[in-house]
């Protein structure tokens, strides 16, 4: 048996339950791993809403990606061994927040020495992200990078691929997320009415790309920052981006690979603010879901 957190219908936290489960088999392409450790993200929170649909099998088990040591392997999977130490993104129907989990083989990768579990598993959601999302309109070194929402997980760490490749960042956020951002070497602008043309004091021919992470209104104001309209990319309301000549995230198979090397050399930070043991998931969740977490949070088994 392993304990994982489901959720047993969709709406608030009250409908989180941290349960005895059977130990999972893997089944093809997937591998089974004893959890060492798992990163939380906003949509954790969401998904139990129904804010991502209502496609889950209910109770859900909770949390998309965890590090840890790979146990056993199911068909099809030839890169990883028993014993290896993995990070990755879960398998469709079971949880990251538990005892043991599967992976999917083809978004899984090792874990290098040089990572801690910890780090390893703050990495596979927002480093991923903020590995294609940076690298889908490629810059040369000096050109500017605007981040809009730039204070949580896929923000901090694509202003930190800014950073490595030279590029000149800008990260919106609100007041409070500013130390955060400058920590990254980003300039900080201050979120809200007025952000464009803060940003254009900066910028005064515009931005060369434009990472949307927040969509709707925002998204629409700060594009006016944007030196041509193609130059939008967004991971939260593509739709929008679209309509304002830009486009969604185009998700690959490479970025995770590439963001945990980049981080194994020690070229970026998972920025991990805090871990806290299986028993107390539901308390981690919670900061993240507010807001206020600043920085990634882990759930440490």
């Amino acid at each position: 048996m392993t304990k994982t957190l489901v959720f047993t219908q969709y709406g608030g936290p009250e409908n989180q339950e941290l349960n005895d489960r059977e130990l999972p088999e893997p089944g093809p392409k997937q591998i089974a791993i004893e959890v060492k450790a798992a990163g939380v993200n906003p949509a954790d929170a969401k998904i139990r809403a129904g804010l991502m649909g209502d496609h889950w099998s209910l109770p859900a088990p909770m949390g998309r990606e965890a590090s840890g040591i790979v146990t056993a392997l199911g068909s099809e999977v030839e890169d990883f061994a028993v014993g290896d130490a993995v990070t990755g993104l879960v398998a469709k129907g079971n949880g990251a927040f538990a005892e043991a989990t599967l992976l999917r083989a083809s978004q899984t990768v090792a874990k290098p020495e040089e990572l801690t579990f910890v780090d390893a598993a703050a990495l596979p959601v927002a480093g991923g992200t903020a590995y294609d999302v940076t690298h889908q309109i490629e810059l040369e070194p000096g050109q500017t990078m605007l981040i809009l929402g730039a204070g949580g997980g896929v923000g901090l760490i694509a202003a930190q691929i800014g950073r490595v490749h030279e590029f000149s960042v800008i990260g919106v956020a609100s007041a409070a997320k500013r130390p955060l951002i400058e920590s990254t070497g980003a300039t900080f602008v201050e979120s809200g009415s007025g952000a464009a043309e803060r940003v254009r004091t900066i910028a005064p021919e515009g931005v060369d790309l434009v990472i949307d992470l927040v969509g709707g209104q925002a998204l629409r104001e700060i594009a006016e920052a944007a030196s041509a309209p193609g130059r939008i990319v967004s991971t939260a309301d593509p739709d929008t981006a679209a309509e304002l000549g830009g486009a969604g995230v185009q998700r690959t198979k490479e970025g995770l690979a590439k963001i945990v090397e980049v981080a194994e050399y020690g070229l970026i930070d998972a920025m991990v603010a805090g871990t806290y043991p299986l028993a107390e998931v539901e308390q981690a969740i919670a900061i993240v879901e507010d807001g206020h977490a600043g920085g990634k949070i882990v759930v440490v088994p």
